[in-house]
């Protein structure tokens, strides 16, 4: 059964992206290598582009990526969807990872180039998107859009579309989602700052 919801679930275009990260968590939760090899896939690259940016090393960054895959395969019973999305909780343990490297005595002796502090102050300024809306109480300004930039607002930030994504599932062009994106965007800042 498990391998049928895994199978479909490659099929990118069939399933929202939030239907894809409850099938990979329900796979990853009974074991299923099959679910932790396409997680690797889908989100590898990313990863260690972020964990490159801190360690800036090609051999330790790998290292962490592999560290981070195992974390991610012993701790997913820990993983709450309602705390927020998948890829934000991998990040977070991606980015712990790195920066106890950075931290550690080895890394210091071996890679250590700049000073910790400004490699913290990269990493908070990179990683803003990870925190959750939730605690910021943004919610309350996007309830003031237009009902169609609210839309978009939750699609793309709350649910973790890609604008591609949302101009399927609402069928619009991009460059309309783009647009009241940037709208939206500008709106909130207004309501945030009054």
């Amino acid at each position: 059964m498990l391998a049928i919801v895994l199978d479909e679930s490659r099929n990118m275009k069939s399933t929202t992206p939030l239907q894809r990260e409850f099938d990979l968590v329900a796979g990853l939760t009974l074991g299923d290598k099959t679910a932790i090899e396409q997680l690797y896939k889908l989100y590898s690259s990313s990863l260690y582009g972020i964990i490159f940016r801190i360690i800036k090393t090609e051999e330790a960054a790998q290292d962490i990526l592999q560290d981070t895959f195992v974390k991610i395969w012993k701790n997913i019973k820990t993983y709450d969807p309602h705390k927020g999305r998948l890829f934000t909780w991998m990040v977070n343990i991606a980015r712990n990872l790195s920066i106890d490297m950075v931290r550690s005595k080895y890394y210091r002796n071996n890679f250590q180039n700049e000073d910790i502090a400004d490699k913290q102050q990269v990493v908070e300024r990179e990683f803003n998107f990870c925190i959750n809306p939730d605690l910021l109480d943004i919610k309350k300004f996007v309830d003031k859009l237009k009902i169609d930039q609210r839309s978009l607002i939750h699609l793309i930030y709350f649910q973790g579309y890609t604008q591609a994504e949302a101009a399927e599932e609402l069928k619009i062009p991009i460059g309309t989602v783009k647009t009241r994106i940037r709208l939206s965007i500008i709106a909130l800042r207004r309501y945030y700052s009054a």
